[in-house]
């Protein structure tokens, strides 16, 4: 563990605590009416609120926000383009549907990620980065006691996020940045509730082994954590039966 002042390139900020985790691209390239209708769709997905293939319709999206069709056909290129919607031709926008093989590919890549992120980490952490990882898994803890599991998951892939951070490695930190994302979207739609204690666990453990300098066991630890999260999912969920504005949180 490091004791110096580390100079590094800067890193994109990592989303606070407090919002999940949304791709890079909603932060530029967008109006703010477009940024609104994008977290709008993306936190009811988040929120579990909009199950896979739930129907995106333009009209009835630019009747909800009371914007233009084309300003809402830019947003849902945006949101498939992040994976978080699909474009089918003659049949319109839907939430994604996963494929087992797509799940499969995108775990697979961020554990070779982490896998990659975790040595570094443990080469570059300083006193001051380990005691504010500590305070960050304490507020893991105490969300465990609390009847949110979206607001659990966001915490838990901030703590992933600061890792990369920590790593020092802007491109890295980018690209994690882009699975987190995509793995967010697959847990929210996906996972069972009530698996929130055995993940809070495995990160301790894994700052526990890199405070220690094992960088192995810490990779070990961090490899069957995302091996575990993968194993949760499910993919099956029903439709719902509410409107789009309901899904939304717009009615």
């Amino acid at each position: 563990m490091s004791t110096r002042k580390k100079t590094t390139t800067a890193l994109p900020a990592s989303p606070s605590p407090a919002a999940p985790v949304l791709p890079l691209a909603v932060v530029s390239g967008l109006t703010d009416t477009e940024s609104h209708i994008y977290r709008t769709v993306f936190e009811s997905v988040m929120n579990q609120r909009a199950a896979p293939g739930t129907k995106l319709p333009e009209q009835a999206l630019s009747d909800l926000f009371g914007v233009h069709r084309a300003v809402v056909r830019k947003v849902l290129q945006r949101l498939a383009h992040d994976g978080i919607v699909e474009l089918r031709p003659n049949r319109g926008a839907v939430v994604a549907v996963p494929t087992p093989r797509e799940t499969q590919q995108i775990f697979e890549a961020r554990r070779l990620l982490e896998a990659a992120i975790v040595p570094l980490v443990a080469e570059r952490i300083t006193k001051a980065e380990l005691q504010a990882l500590r305070r960050q898994l304490r507020e893991e803890h105490a969300l465990l006691h609390k009847p949110d599991q979206p607001a659990w998951a966001r915490l838990a892939s901030s703590f992933h996020m600061r890792l990369a951070e920590i790593a020092g490695n802007e491109m890295l930190h980018r690209y994690l940045h882009e699975l987190i994302s995509r793995c967010s979207l697959i847990v929210a739609l996906y996972e069972p509730p009530g698996n929130a204690a055995c993940e809070h666990d495995e990160h301790a453990r894994v700052v526990d082994h890199i405070e220690k300098g094992e960088v192995t066991k810490a990779v070990k630890v961090m490899n069957e954590h995302l091996l575990d999260l993968e194993r949760r999912i499910s993919l099956d969920r029903p439709q719902s039966e509410k409107s789009l504005g309901q899904i939304l949180g717009l009615a």
